[in-house]
């Protein structure tokens, strides 16, 4: 991170969260010091074959440990908390500030990671104001599809900030904090230098669904449904949980929930008060009660079709306590997340062979997003009336449509900046600048490997899924140079019909040629050599590219 040489000065510098949805993280260095707002990961996509999740860069953390005061936490969805496990071990002592329940889950995420005595977690309460790195941070309780999330306004060296966080705007949730305008109102009355607010879902028109409209929606089904109900959801959603505890009370049905995460967030929010149990619960995992279909509930893991999730399972048959079963109604209260799609539709599909009706987003009211809409977009902005204004957490092309927001709302365009992972913005009293973009690349995690999993190995990954693999061994006696052993040609994925197999006899042949012409006392050369010519044979003969790998001995 580039320091500015004049006294006053604020740096942010995003290391994830300005092009892609998730992976939020910034890092903003005042002369007095440096603070993180949020650390979270990225689930993997199609092209990340293999990997577990994905993190930020965090090589120009390691940079500013010294100077770095806290990291502040806006609320506890895996995208703004995930990463925590990777970072602080190196930042021993480091102070975590955010809500209760934000706290709560990243305790037993710490915990299980055994990393937990590295951090001081201090909670802080809806409108406190702490001090830290010379900025005095207020903490703004917004709606959000989790419980206890947080806005911030930020008094700093160069003037007043606003970071929206994840936010709707809800004045009458059923449960929890709505989104007071009226707080940014105030804070912004002196004037408001900058602007981040959240353009996840800008290019959805009006307003987001309301919660009530979702309860309305849900007791219908309760209502109509003459078999078990099935309700998958995000674990974190507890104001939805809520929602389905209470509905099972009202119509006589008893719940059972199914899936770790949800069994631990229902009882940490059940723990701070946040969630009330019905009378008649069950964890799956201690057993289903024998009761009729029409007395049932089922809350389970699974909305985006995650294999291994506890829908996934029921609906293919491997669920050791439930299936689903003719007659069931499921009910899928969650968005698509892009990427997840054929998986679930394939989910969805399985579960209509087993005879059950499936009910989701794009065609009933059972979801609404904790994502502003366009119209609560421009709300936020006509409130706070910021000098500049910088559109974050979203892809590239959501970034552009918000700014085009800000600029038809009369922002003037030369301060509406975008800005891209890696771009720090520096802001001073009476003017700003961008610095140089730092080179960041994305750490990718693979079971206990950190960022050793890189561009060329998942390129062997993807050619391995796509093309298969070759292995030849060949062992040679280190006097004569006579073939002890082989040449042996293996197929992995890439020929095994009869009508085929002569390739991999003809490939043999190519070996013995190699032979011949090689310097048999360097093995290494020798195996390059075999490799390419296996190479070109494979794609003049067959069009294909497989992995090839050949492995030469001489004893």
């Amino acid at each position: 991170m580039q320091a500015a040489a004049e006294t006053a000065f604020l740096t942010l510098t995003p290391l994830g969260g300005m092009g892609e949805i998730g992976l939020n993280c910034q890092l903003w260095e005042t002369p007095a010091g440096v603070v993180m707002i949020d650390c979270g990961l990225m689930f993997p996509g199609d092209e990340h074959l293999g990997i577990d999740v994905v993190i930020p860069d965090f090589e120009t953390v390691r940079g500013v440990r010294e100077r770095l005061c806290g990291i502040v936490l806006t609320h506890g969805h895996e995208d703004h908390i995930g990463a925590l496990p990777w970072i602080v071990p190196q930042l021993k002592g480091v102070r975590l500030f955010g809500s209760r329940f934000t706290l709560a889950l990243v305790e037993r995420k710490l915990a299980e990671h055994a990393v937990l005595d590295f951090v001081d977690l201090v909670p802080v309460k809806p409108n406190e104001v702490i001090s830290l790195a010379g900025l005095r941070i207020h903490f703004f309780p917004v709606c959000h599809s989790i419980p206890e999330g947080y806005a911030l306004g930020i008094e700093s060296p160069v003037g007043r900030i606003v970071h929206s966080g994840d936010f709707k705007i809800e004045q009458q949730p059923l449960s929890g904090t709505g989104t007071d305008l009226s707080l940014f109102s105030r804070f912004a009355r002196d004037g408001v230098r900058l602007l981040l607010s959240d353009s996840t879902n800008i290019q959805r028109e009006g307003r987001s669904l309301s919660e009530r409209e979702v309860r309305d929606s849900l007791g219908k089904v309760f209502a109509e449904a003459q078999g078990r109900i099935v309700i998958t959801l995000f674990s974190s959603h507890i104001q939805r949980i809520q929602e389905v505890f209470d509905l099972a009370r009202e119509y006589g049905r008893t719940v059972v929930i199914s899936g770790k995460s949800l069994a631990t967030n229902i009882e940490i929010a059940r723990e701070l008060g946040i969630a009330h149990l019905p009378p008649n619960f069950f964890d799956a995992h201690n057993g289903v009660p024998d009761l009729p279909d029409a007395q049932l509930v089922i809350i389970v893991t699974g909305a985006q079709g995650e294999p291994l999730s506890a829908l996934s399972r029921m609906a293919f048959g491997n669920h050791k306590q439930l299936s689903i079963q003719a007659g069931d109604t499921v009910v899928m209260s969650s968005r698509i997340i892009p990427g997840n799609g054929r998986a679930i539709i394939r989910m969805i599909n399985a579960m209509y062979h087993q005879g059950a009706e499936v009910l989701y987003e794009s065609v009933h009211a059972i979801h609404a997003s904790g994502h502003a809409h366009r119209e609560e977009l421009e709300e936020l902005l006509l409130a706070v009336q910021p000098e500049f204004f910088v559109p974050m957490h979203g892809e590239y092309q959501h970034l552009v449509k918000h700014a085009k927001l800000a600029a038809s709302l009369g922002l003037e365009k030369e301060k509406i900046l975008i800005l891209e992972d890696g771009l720090p913005l520096t802001l001073f009293p009476d003017t700003y600048r961008l610095e140089e973009p730092l080179q960041l690349e994305r750490t990718l995690v693979d079971g206990k490997g950190v960022g050793d999993v890189e561009r060329t190995v998942l390129r062997e990954r993807r050619i391995l899924g796509d093309e298969g693999m070759v292995i030849m061994v060949l062992v040679l006696d280190r006097t004569t140079g006579k073939t002890l052993y082989g040449p042996e040609i293996l197929s992995k994925g890439f020929v095994f019909e009869p009508e085929y197999y002569y390739v991999l006899e003809d490939a043999k042949c190519l070996v013995f040629d190699e032979l011949e012409r090689a310097d048999l006392s360097d093995t290494q050369a020798l195996q390059e050599s075999i490799r390419q010519a296996l190479r070109r044979f494979f794609r003049r003969v067959l069009d294909r590219d497989p992995i090839v790998l050949a492995i030469v001995s001489a004893v």
